[in-house]
């Protein structure tokens, strides 16, 4: 995956950083996984607004995607490997050899033409799915389970990638992108490799429209509002606003918001790099 660097031909393609498409292989998303997306604006069923900033955009389809990927034992085809509005990764096109089509979440070196599979019988090579318990100790894998058969649920993001540090009885010790280490059930499914279009985190957007394009509206600072509107607002000339907080009070930085007593704590083992 690369990225282009823009001539400054106009102020806004001057800082303009995007994404290369040159391992996109299709322009148009496969008709049978592909449902209808509402967008909300940020309102709910009264029409209240409950999220602020939030509207415009162009129009996107959902694609659904394999997260499960419980076909096991069922070699597939890799066909296509396309772009998707809703996510920051590349997504993959499956032909399965039983004509069923499925997309997953493009892995990195993942090719058009290659073959992968899930289940326990499969090989721990990039793009093959398998429960955790049969993947070799120091494998980079990505779209882990939480409970097997639930789905995937972490590591999905581009770029990111998770490391199978060691295996105590049936849980596996795993090293999360962000630094943590946790416990996961063995059973649990996981896919080998790093999820692709890696280089996601340079691009730049260049200018305030393109913002507007993926449907995020102006946000205006606390420290701007006046003290009705605020905790941080209002003051004379420049105010700095005091310490950051919410809208609603709450510190911004370095308030603890996880639960005590959740009961996911203890299959933490090390917690996140501060």
């Amino acid at each position: 995956m690369a990225i282009r660097k823009l001539k400054p031909t106009t102020p806004g393609q001057r800082h303009k950083i995007i994404g290369a498409f040159d391992n996109i292989t299709a322009c148009a998303p496969e008709k049978s996984l592909v449902v209808g997306k509402k967008s909300t604006g940020g309102r709910d069923n009264t029409g209240k607004m409950t999220m602020r900033y939030l509207g415009g955009g162009h129009k996107q389809k959902y694609r659904i995607i394999d997260f499960k990927r419980d076909k096991d034992g069922v070699p597939a085809t890799v066909k296509t490997i396309e772009y998707d509005p809703n996510r920051t990764s590349r997504i993959a096109l499956l032909y399965y050899v039983d004509g069923e089509k499925r997309y997953i979440i493009a892995p990195n070196g993942l090719e058009v033409g290659q073959t992968v599979m899930s289940g326990s019988k499969a090989a721990p090579e990039i793009g093959n799915a398998l429960p955790i318990q049969d993947i070799p100790v120091g494998t980079i894998i990505h779209n882990i389970e939480l409970r097997p058969g639930q789905g995937a649920k972490l590591v999905r993001s581009a770029g990111n990638f998770a490391q199978l540090t060691s295996k105590e009885g049936s849980y596996a010790i795993i090293k999360m992108p962000s630094g943590e280490t946790r416990k996961i059930l063995s059973a649990c499914k996981a896919t080998i490799g790093s999820v692709g279009n890696s280089d996601h985190g340079l691009e730049k957007s260049g200018k305030a429209g393109r913002s507007r394009w993926l449907g995020r509206r102006p946000h205006n600072r606390g420290v701007v509002m006046n003290p009705v509107d605020h905790p941080m607002g209002g003051g004379e000339g420049r105010a700095s606003g005091g310490h950051p907080r919410s809208r609603k009070g709450l510190y911004a930085k370095g308030l603890k918001t996880r639960a005590p007593k959740k009961a996911s704590n203890r299959y933490i083992i090390e917690r996140r790099k501060k």
